[in-house]
């Protein structure tokens, strides 16, 4: 998660509030402590992309713990619907960085009794969120990459949804979402950009399940 310092500077009697860019989180106490050497730093606080904002003592307390949680996380989803089969294949990946690893999560699964292929991207995408749960993200942004123009645009509100079944999925992801207290950022993008949720949805819908949990180079 990306983090902003933010001071007051006093100098000759005079005060001035300051406030850095983003930056990693790894770079906020080497930057604090060289600030504070100026001996002119009277207020300072630290506050993260949520604008959750500490005091530099819980910060410090905060930083190890934060180290332990994931973050910098990214979910990929696909749906993929055979309507001759009346069947869905679902893939998901998600890459997140934790105790300076980063971390790779892939999962398909074969669903029946869904509707539509954008049924199937719902699917897939709710079933991405519950993911995100189960290896503990909460209270940090989540970028999430799709194909599908549909769920992205309906999730974000800038498309209406009408239908009742999909009305039903985007509730889903909605609460959880809001429980967890992620920040979604929904990001578009090409199939082609989303080949490895696309391969694991096929590899459903042919009968190749993958589950696994790696760190990664």
């Amino acid at each position: 998660m990306k983090m902003k310092i933010k001071w007051t500077y006093s100098f000759k009697g005079r005060k001035t509030d300051f406030e850095s860019d983003w930056m990693e989180k790894s770079e906020v106490l080497p930057i604090v402590n060289d600030l504070q050497k100026t001996g002119r730093v009277k207020t300072l606080s630290i506050m993260d992309e949520l604008h959750n904002e500490w005091t530099l003592k819980e910060f410090a307390k905060l930083d190890k713990q934060l180290d332990e949680e994931p973050s910098d996380v990214q979910l990929f989803f696909d749906g993929g619907y055979n309507l001759s089969l009346n069947e869905a294949g679902i893939g998901v990946v998600i890459y997140y960085k934790k105790n300076d690893k980063n971390y790779r999560v892939r999962m398909n699964e074969r669903l029946m009794q869904l509707e539509s292929n954008n049924e199937a991207e719902y699917a897939a995408l709710h079933r991405g969120v519950m993911m995100l749960e189960e290896i503990g993200v909460k209270q940090v942004p989540v970028t999430i990459f799709g194909d599908s123009n549909v769920v992205l645009k309906q999730l974000s509100g800038e498309w209406p949804c009408y239908e009742e079944v999909l009305n039903t999925w985007l509730d889903r992801i909605e609460l959880k979402v809001k429980a967890m207290g992620i920040a979604p950022l929904y990001n578009p993008i090409d199939r082609k950009e989303n080949k490895e949720a696309d391969k694991l949805a096929t590899q459903a819908l042919e009968g190749t399940y993958v589950n696994s949990h790696s760190v990664i180079e």
